[in-house]
Protein backbone atom coordinates (compact mmCIF):
# COMPACT_ATOMS: atom_id res chain seq x y z
CA UNK A 1 0.00 0.00 0.00
CA UNK A 2 2.92 2.70 1.01
CA UNK A 3 3.93 2.07 -2.33
CA UNK A 4 1.32 2.12 -4.34
CA UNK A 5 0.53 5.72 -2.40
CA UNK A 6 3.61 6.82 -3.44
CA UNK A 7 3.03 6.27 -7.20
CA UNK A 8 -0.46 7.83 -6.51
CA UNK A 9 1.25 10.90 -5.27
CA UNK A 10 3.31 11.40 -8.04
CA UNK A 11 1.13 10.71 -10.37
CA UNK A 12 -1.77 13.00 -9.16
CA UNK A 13 0.81 15.77 -7.86
CA UNK A 14 2.56 16.13 -10.94
CA UNK A 15 -0.72 15.86 -13.42
CA UNK A 16 -2.38 18.51 -11.10
CA UNK A 17 0.60 21.00 -11.50
CA UNK A 18 0.77 20.63 -15.03
CA UNK A 19 -3.08 20.97 -15.50
CA UNK A 20 -2.18 23.95 -13.26
CA UNK A 21 0.50 25.61 -14.74
CA UNK A 22 -1.22 25.40 -18.32
CA UNK A 23 -4.18 27.13 -17.25
CA UNK A 24 -2.08 29.72 -15.03
CA UNK A 25 -0.44 30.80 -18.41
CA UNK A 26 -3.38 31.43 -19.88
CA UNK A 27 -6.22 32.24 -17.10
CA UNK A 28 -8.26 34.74 -19.27
CA UNK A 29 -8.67 31.53 -21.62
CA UNK A 30 -9.86 29.81 -18.90
CA UNK A 31 -12.44 32.56 -17.84
CA UNK A 32 -13.90 32.16 -21.37
CA UNK A 33 -14.43 28.50 -20.36
CA UNK A 34 -15.60 29.52 -16.93
CA UNK A 35 -18.73 31.47 -18.47
CA UNK A 36 -19.90 28.49 -21.20
CA UNK A 37 -20.26 26.76 -18.43
CA UNK A 38 -22.20 29.82 -16.00
CA UNK A 39 -24.16 29.97 -19.49
CA UNK A 40 -28.17 29.50 -19.35
CA UNK A 41 -27.57 26.58 -21.56
CA UNK A 42 -25.33 24.94 -19.35
CA UNK A 43 -25.40 25.40 -15.45
CA UNK A 44 -27.37 28.54 -15.92
CA UNK A 45 -25.55 30.41 -13.58
CA UNK A 46 -24.94 34.12 -14.89
CA UNK A 47 -24.44 35.99 -11.46
CA UNK A 48 -21.05 33.76 -11.82
CA UNK A 49 -19.94 35.42 -15.07
CA UNK A 50 -18.64 38.81 -14.03
CA UNK A 51 -16.18 37.38 -11.62
CA UNK A 52 -15.27 34.39 -13.97
CA UNK A 53 -12.09 35.58 -14.19
CA UNK A 54 -11.16 35.76 -10.42
CA UNK A 55 -12.55 32.26 -10.02
CA UNK A 56 -10.64 31.09 -13.09
CA UNK A 57 -7.20 32.49 -11.00
CA UNK A 58 -8.52 31.56 -7.94
CA UNK A 59 -8.72 27.75 -9.29
CA UNK A 60 -5.67 27.12 -11.31
CA UNK A 61 -3.20 28.60 -8.47
CA UNK A 62 -5.04 26.20 -6.05
CA UNK A 63 -5.01 23.27 -8.09
CA UNK A 64 -0.84 24.02 -8.56
CA UNK A 65 -0.46 24.25 -4.91
CA UNK A 66 -2.32 21.12 -3.90
CA UNK A 67 -0.21 19.47 -6.35
CA UNK A 68 3.19 21.07 -4.62
CA UNK A 69 1.80 20.04 -1.37
CA UNK A 70 0.99 16.52 -2.23
CA UNK A 71 4.52 15.62 -3.88
CA UNK A 72 6.17 17.57 -0.91
CA UNK A 73 3.93 15.98 1.51
CA UNK A 74 2.70 19.00 3.47
CA UNK A 75 -0.57 18.89 5.49
CA UNK A 76 -1.62 15.43 3.62
CA UNK A 77 -5.12 15.49 5.51
CA UNK A 78 -6.01 19.20 3.76
CA UNK A 79 -4.35 18.51 0.89
CA UNK A 80 -5.84 14.99 -0.02
CA UNK A 81 -9.73 16.30 1.23
CA UNK A 82 -8.96 19.06 -0.91
CA UNK A 83 -8.22 17.17 -3.98
CA UNK A 84 -10.90 14.89 -3.30
CA UNK A 85 -13.66 17.30 -3.50
CA UNK A 86 -11.95 19.11 -6.53
CA UNK A 87 -12.00 16.14 -8.70
CA UNK A 88 -15.53 15.01 -7.97
CA UNK A 89 -16.96 18.27 -8.89
CA UNK A 90 -14.61 18.11 -11.48
CA UNK A 91 -15.78 14.54 -12.29
CA UNK A 92 -19.46 15.88 -12.33
CA UNK A 93 -18.76 18.93 -14.59
CA UNK A 94 -17.15 17.05 -17.11
CA UNK A 95 -19.95 13.52 -16.80
CA UNK A 96 -22.56 16.49 -17.35
CA UNK A 97 -21.04 18.18 -20.20
CA UNK A 98 -20.35 15.31 -22.17
CA UNK A 99 -23.76 13.46 -21.38
CA UNK A 100 -25.85 16.54 -22.66
CA UNK A 101 -23.17 17.64 -24.80
CA UNK A 102 -22.87 20.77 -23.31
CA UNK A 103 -19.22 22.13 -23.76
CA UNK A 104 -17.36 20.61 -26.47
CA UNK A 105 -14.03 21.21 -24.30
CA UNK A 106 -13.58 21.11 -20.55
CA UNK A 107 -10.46 23.43 -20.94
CA UNK A 108 -8.58 20.90 -18.47
CA UNK A 109 -5.64 21.80 -20.28
CA UNK A 110 -6.35 24.77 -21.70
CA UNK A 111 -5.17 24.90 -25.49
CA UNK A 112 -2.12 22.51 -24.88
CA UNK A 113 -3.64 19.41 -25.48
CA UNK A 114 -7.73 19.20 -26.49
CA UNK A 115 -9.45 16.63 -25.02
CA UNK A 116 -12.90 15.47 -26.03
CA UNK A 117 -16.37 15.61 -23.31
CA UNK A 118 -15.82 11.33 -23.08
CA UNK A 119 -12.00 11.80 -22.97
CA UNK A 120 -12.01 14.30 -20.02
CA UNK A 121 -14.83 12.48 -17.92
CA UNK A 122 -12.57 9.54 -18.63
CA UNK A 123 -9.64 11.41 -17.25
CA UNK A 124 -11.37 12.52 -14.60
CA UNK A 125 -12.65 9.36 -13.35
CA UNK A 126 -8.40 7.83 -13.72
CA UNK A 127 -7.67 10.75 -11.34
CA UNK A 128 -10.35 10.26 -8.60
CA UNK A 129 -9.16 6.06 -8.38
CA UNK A 130 -5.81 7.58 -8.03
CA UNK A 131 -7.02 10.15 -5.61
CA UNK A 132 -8.87 7.89 -3.34
CA UNK A 133 -6.10 5.54 -3.14
CA UNK A 134 -4.49 8.58 -1.38
CA UNK A 135 -7.33 9.50 0.76
CA UNK A 136 -7.09 6.00 2.65
CA UNK A 137 -4.21 5.46 2.30
CA UNK A 138 -2.92 9.04 3.66
CA UNK A 139 -1.40 8.08 6.68
CA UNK A 140 1.54 6.64 4.31
CA UNK A 141 2.03 10.47 3.03
CA UNK A 142 4.80 11.78 5.08
CA UNK A 143 6.94 15.12 4.42
CA UNK A 144 10.04 14.98 2.49
CA UNK A 145 11.08 17.97 4.67
CA UNK A 146 10.70 20.05 8.06
CA UNK A 147 7.61 21.96 8.60
CA UNK A 148 9.86 25.21 8.45
CA UNK A 149 11.01 24.27 5.14
CA UNK A 150 7.52 23.31 4.00
CA UNK A 151 6.06 26.49 4.61
CA UNK A 152 8.44 27.81 2.88
CA UNK A 153 8.11 25.66 -0.25
CA UNK A 154 4.68 26.52 -0.09
CA UNK A 155 4.50 30.47 0.64
CA UNK A 156 7.43 30.75 -2.32
CA UNK A 157 4.51 28.62 -4.76
CA UNK A 158 1.90 30.72 -3.64
CA UNK A 159 3.56 34.21 -4.45
CA UNK A 160 5.58 32.85 -7.74
CA UNK A 161 1.96 31.38 -9.03
CA UNK A 162 0.02 35.07 -8.31
CA UNK A 163 3.07 36.74 -9.67
CA UNK A 164 2.53 34.93 -13.07
CA UNK A 165 -0.82 35.52 -13.51
CA UNK A 166 -0.18 39.30 -12.94
CA UNK A 167 2.37 38.90 -15.35
CA UNK A 168 0.32 36.86 -17.80
CA UNK A 169 -2.79 39.10 -17.67
CA UNK A 170 -0.93 42.57 -17.95
CA UNK A 171 0.96 41.49 -20.96
CA UNK A 172 -0.03 38.32 -22.79
CA UNK A 173 0.64 34.14 -22.37
CA UNK A 174 4.13 33.05 -21.27
CA UNK A 175 3.51 30.36 -23.81
CA UNK A 176 0.60 30.50 -26.64
CA UNK A 177 -0.89 27.38 -27.64
CA UNK A 178 -2.99 28.58 -30.15
CA UNK A 179 -2.77 28.34 -33.72
CA UNK A 180 -2.86 32.36 -33.80
CA UNK A 181 1.19 32.25 -32.19
CA UNK A 182 3.88 34.44 -33.59
CA UNK A 183 4.88 33.04 -36.41
CA UNK A 184 1.75 31.27 -37.65
CA UNK A 185 0.25 31.72 -40.69
CA UNK A 186 -3.67 32.24 -40.86
CA UNK A 187 -3.88 31.07 -44.73
CA UNK A 188 -2.05 27.63 -43.82
CA UNK A 189 -4.20 27.84 -40.52
CA UNK A 190 -7.01 27.73 -42.75
CA UNK A 191 -6.05 24.52 -45.30
CA UNK A 192 -7.09 21.32 -45.20
CA UNK A 193 -4.46 19.21 -46.40
CA UNK A 194 -5.32 16.71 -49.46
CA UNK A 195 -5.99 13.33 -48.77
CA UNK A 196 -7.52 14.63 -45.34
CA UNK A 197 -10.17 12.85 -43.14
CA UNK A 198 -13.86 13.90 -44.60
CA UNK A 199 -16.61 13.49 -42.31
CA UNK A 200 -18.59 10.54 -42.51
CA UNK A 201 -22.38 10.71 -41.68
CA UNK A 202 -25.37 8.55 -40.89
CA UNK A 203 -28.97 9.27 -42.58
CA UNK A 204 -31.96 8.44 -41.13
CA UNK A 205 -35.14 8.30 -44.11
CA UNK A 206 -38.74 8.37 -42.78
CA UNK A 207 -41.19 6.41 -44.74
CA UNK A 208 -44.66 6.04 -44.74
CA UNK A 209 -45.41 2.37 -46.30
CA UNK A 210 -48.83 0.69 -45.72
CA UNK A 211 -49.66 3.36 -42.94
CA UNK A 212 -46.98 3.00 -40.60
CA UNK A 213 -43.61 5.37 -40.23
CA UNK A 214 -40.82 3.32 -41.00
CA UNK A 215 -36.78 4.42 -40.78
CA UNK A 216 -34.05 3.02 -43.15
CA UNK A 217 -30.74 4.37 -42.12
CA UNK A 218 -27.68 4.78 -45.79
CA UNK A 219 -25.06 6.17 -45.59
CA UNK A 220 -26.19 8.79 -47.80
CA UNK A 221 -28.02 7.13 -50.72
CA UNK A 222 -31.32 7.76 -51.05
CA UNK A 223 -33.42 3.83 -49.82
CA UNK A 224 -35.25 2.11 -52.69
CA UNK A 225 -38.67 2.20 -50.84
CA UNK A 226 -42.23 2.07 -51.90
CA UNK A 227 -43.55 4.34 -49.52
CA UNK A 228 -44.15 8.15 -48.89
CA UNK A 229 -41.25 9.94 -47.94
CA UNK A 230 -41.24 11.96 -44.82
CA UNK A 231 -38.20 13.81 -43.70
CA UNK A 232 -34.70 12.69 -43.53
CA UNK A 233 -32.59 12.84 -40.00
CA UNK A 234 -28.51 13.19 -40.77
CA UNK A 235 -26.20 12.33 -38.19
CA UNK A 236 -22.27 13.13 -38.15
CA UNK A 237 -21.15 9.29 -36.86
CA UNK A 238 -17.11 10.71 -37.08
CA UNK A 239 -15.84 13.95 -37.77
CA UNK A 240 -13.29 14.79 -40.40
CA UNK A 241 -10.29 16.64 -40.36
CA UNK A 242 -10.90 20.26 -39.15
CA UNK A 243 -8.39 22.78 -39.45
CA UNK A 244 -6.62 24.55 -36.63
CA UNK A 245 -8.16 28.01 -37.78
CA UNK A 246 -11.56 27.25 -39.92
CA UNK A 247 -13.59 30.22 -38.58
CA UNK A 248 -11.70 33.50 -39.79
CA UNK A 249 -13.25 36.49 -41.32
CA UNK A 250 -12.48 40.06 -41.98
CA UNK A 251 -16.17 40.96 -42.90
CA UNK A 252 -17.85 44.50 -44.00
CA UNK A 253 -21.43 45.35 -45.07
CA UNK A 254 -21.43 41.02 -45.54
CA UNK A 255 -18.39 40.98 -47.48
CA UNK A 256 -15.33 39.04 -46.59
CA UNK A 257 -12.16 40.52 -46.74
CA UNK A 258 -9.99 37.82 -45.55
CA UNK A 259 -8.31 36.55 -48.51
CA UNK A 260 -7.61 40.12 -49.88
CA UNK A 261 -6.06 41.65 -46.43
CA UNK A 262 -3.65 38.50 -45.61
CA UNK A 263 -2.15 38.71 -48.54
CA UNK A 264 -0.94 42.43 -47.75
CA UNK A 265 2.91 42.50 -47.10
CA UNK A 266 2.61 44.97 -44.30
CA UNK A 267 -0.69 45.03 -42.42
CA UNK A 268 -1.55 45.75 -38.45
CA UNK A 269 -4.30 44.70 -36.91
CA UNK A 270 -6.42 46.75 -33.71
CA UNK A 271 -8.18 43.88 -32.08
CA UNK A 272 -10.91 44.72 -29.33
CA UNK A 273 -13.35 41.69 -29.10
CA UNK A 274 -15.77 43.71 -27.28
CA UNK A 275 -15.72 47.60 -27.29
CA UNK A 276 -17.91 47.87 -23.67
CA UNK A 277 -15.22 45.89 -22.31
CA UNK A 278 -12.12 47.46 -23.80
CA UNK A 279 -9.33 49.73 -22.09
CA UNK A 280 -10.26 53.19 -23.97
CA UNK A 281 -7.22 54.73 -22.13
CA UNK A 282 -5.11 52.54 -24.29
CA UNK A 283 -7.04 53.98 -27.59
CA UNK A 284 -4.95 56.70 -26.70
CA UNK A 285 -1.72 55.04 -27.48
CA UNK A 286 -2.97 52.72 -30.47
CA UNK A 287 -4.20 56.02 -32.75
CA UNK A 288 -0.30 57.60 -32.28
CA UNK A 289 0.74 54.21 -33.07
CA UNK A 290 -1.24 53.46 -36.14
CA UNK A 291 -0.36 56.47 -37.51
CA UNK A 292 3.51 55.62 -37.39
CA UNK A 293 2.60 52.06 -38.54
CA UNK A 294 1.00 54.08 -41.75
CA UNK A 295 4.48 56.05 -42.63
CA UNK A 296 6.16 52.76 -42.38
CA UNK A 297 3.76 51.43 -45.38
CA UNK A 298 1.32 49.39 -43.28
CA UNK A 299 -1.88 49.16 -44.09
CA UNK A 300 -4.17 49.43 -40.52
CA UNK A 301 -7.75 47.66 -39.37
CA UNK A 302 -9.61 47.45 -36.93
CA UNK A 303 -11.25 44.34 -35.94
CA UNK A 304 -14.19 43.89 -33.27
CA UNK A 305 -17.51 42.10 -32.92
CA UNK A 306 -18.88 45.47 -31.62
CA UNK A 307 -21.28 47.13 -33.76
CA UNK A 308 -20.77 50.02 -36.54
CA UNK A 309 -21.91 52.78 -33.90
CA UNK A 310 -19.54 51.96 -31.58
CA UNK A 311 -16.44 51.52 -34.00
CA UNK A 312 -17.54 55.05 -35.54
CA UNK A 313 -17.92 56.39 -31.89
CA UNK A 314 -14.89 55.40 -30.89
CA UNK A 315 -12.99 56.34 -34.12
CA UNK A 316 -14.28 59.75 -33.76
CA UNK A 317 -13.35 59.89 -30.39
CA UNK A 318 -10.18 58.87 -30.29
CA UNK A 319 -9.01 59.89 -33.56
CA UNK A 320 -8.90 56.44 -35.48
CA UNK A 321 -7.14 56.68 -38.85
CA UNK A 322 -8.33 53.26 -39.98
CA UNK A 323 -11.57 51.34 -40.64
CA UNK A 324 -13.21 48.74 -38.81
CA UNK A 325 -14.33 45.13 -39.27
CA UNK A 326 -16.39 42.52 -37.97
CA UNK A 327 -15.02 39.37 -36.81
CA UNK A 328 -16.34 36.68 -34.84
CA UNK A 329 -16.06 37.29 -30.70
CA UNK A 330 -15.02 34.00 -29.98
CA UNK A 331 -12.18 34.10 -32.64
CA UNK A 332 -11.06 37.24 -31.47
CA UNK A 333 -10.79 36.13 -27.86
CA UNK A 334 -8.89 33.21 -29.59
CA UNK A 335 -6.57 35.45 -31.40
CA UNK A 336 -5.59 37.29 -28.32
CA UNK A 337 -5.91 37.39 -24.51
CA UNK A 338 -5.72 41.44 -24.77
CA UNK A 339 -8.53 44.31 -25.16
CA UNK A 340 -7.52 46.16 -27.27
CA UNK A 341 -4.35 44.55 -28.84
CA UNK A 342 -2.11 45.01 -32.14
CA UNK A 343 -0.93 42.29 -34.26
CA UNK A 344 1.47 42.62 -37.43
CA UNK A 345 1.50 40.59 -40.21
CA UNK A 346 3.56 40.19 -43.22
CA UNK A 347 1.28 38.30 -46.15
CA UNK A 348 -0.94 36.38 -43.12
CA UNK A 349 1.99 35.44 -41.09
CA UNK A 350 1.86 36.75 -37.78
CA UNK A 351 5.00 39.16 -37.10
CA UNK A 352 4.83 40.75 -33.41
CA UNK A 353 1.34 40.16 -31.44
CA UNK A 354 1.12 42.89 -28.16
CA UNK A 355 -0.70 43.55 -25.10
CA UNK A 356 -2.29 47.27 -24.79
CA UNK A 357 0.31 47.23 -22.11
CA UNK A 358 3.29 46.62 -24.20
CA UNK A 359 2.40 48.89 -27.70
CA UNK A 360 5.96 50.48 -26.78
CA UNK A 361 7.66 47.19 -27.94
CA UNK A 362 6.03 47.50 -31.62
CA UNK A 363 9.02 47.89 -34.36
CA UNK A 364 8.24 49.04 -37.83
Amino acid sequence: MKYIVWISRIIVGVLFIISGWIKLNDPMGFSFKLEEYFSPGVLDLPFLTPIALGISIFVVIVEVILGILLLIGFKPKFTVWSLLLMIVFFTFLTFYSAYFNKVTDCGCFGDAVKLTPWESFTKDVILLVFILILFFGRKYITPLFTPKINWIIGGVALVACAWFANHVLNHLPTVDFRPYKIGANIQEGMSVPEGAAEPIYEYAWRFKVNGEDKIYTTAGEYPSVDGEFIDVETTEIQKGYEPPIHDFTIEQDGVDYAGKVLNLEKLMMVVAYDLKKSNYEAFKEIAEVAAKAKQNGYRVIGMSASSKEMTDELKVEYGLDFEFFFTDETTLKTIVRSNPAVLTLKKGTIQQKVHYNDLDKLTF
